[in-house]
């Protein structure tokens, strides 16, 4: 695996390459320190299998950059590493492609995981209060989903399981389908084409989708989802393979 690590902090450079790197002899990793040298690795090299990107950059906007990556790039997954951990970064990240979010305060464990997590291709974010940046009320006439994992009723230290959870919205077998290609971005045309369905069906199924979930938007629905496991990560049981 070769990872692409853009951050303009050298301290920081150094601590992720040495943390990636511990993860095994078939990883490599090019560090860059902002996104002029990011565009550069990229065009030399095409062999890349994941970015992780630091949101503040001395030469670019960390957003910006992660909607080029995601345009000229699309293939590469790409793991905000900020020092932020809003909720409203979250959001925009995840919103503008991102397949992870993991706070610099965050242990190497989780870090670790959440590579994992994306790799298998899942969505990492980090478990969080959504209430706290999002004001949006829930779809009419769906019962909330409650959004502060701390909310849940389990255990200390249990993990919760995804698919336990989304039980309780009562998804028919199709509405998982759509809602798992929704988990991977995919447009309602994309999710057309792989389900064989007409563009309108799909587009009635994320709005039962959303519906079910308490929530008004797809971002919201990523964001939702993941705080059904302790971990913050939507697992790929829900995931179709990468086009």
């Amino acid at each position: 695996m070769k990872v692409l690590l853009i951050d303009d902090h050298p301290l920081i450079l150094s601590a992720l390459q040495g943390v990636i790197q511990g993860l095994g002899s078939h990883v490599s990793v090019v560090g860059v320190g902002g996104a002029r040298a990011a565009r550069q690795a990229l065009a030399e090299a095409d062999d890349f299998d994941l970015v992780l990107l630091d949101l503040r950059l001395g030469d670019a906007d960390g957003f910006e950059l992660l909607a080029e990556l995601r345009n000229g790039w699309p293939a590469i997954p790409v793991v905000v590493v900020s020092a932020s951990d809003r909720s409203a970064d979250v959001i925009r990240a995840i919103d503008l492609g991102a397949m992870g979010f993991v706070p610099k305060r965050a242990s190497n464990e989780t870090l670790t995981e959440a590579l994992n997590v994306v790799m298998s291709g899942g969505i990492y974010v980090p478990p969080m209060d959504l209430r706290s940046d999002t004001e949006a009320p829930p779809a009419a006439g769906a019962s909330p989903l409650p959004l502060d994992p701390r909310s849940h009723s389990v255990p200390a230290g249990a993990t919760m399981s995804p698919a336990a959870s989304l039980a309780q919205f009562k998804l028919t077998p199709r509405q998982t389908d759509v809602l798992g290609l929704l988990l991977r971005g995919q447009s309602n045309k994309l999710i057309a084409r792989e389900l064989d369905l007409s563009v309108e069906t799909v587009k009635d199924h994320v709005a039962a989708v959303l519906r079910a979930l308490g929530v008004n938007s797809r971002t919201q629905a990523v964001l939702a989802v993941s705080q059904m496991s302790s971990q913050g990560a939507i697992a790929p049981w829900l995931s179709r393979p990468k086009y």
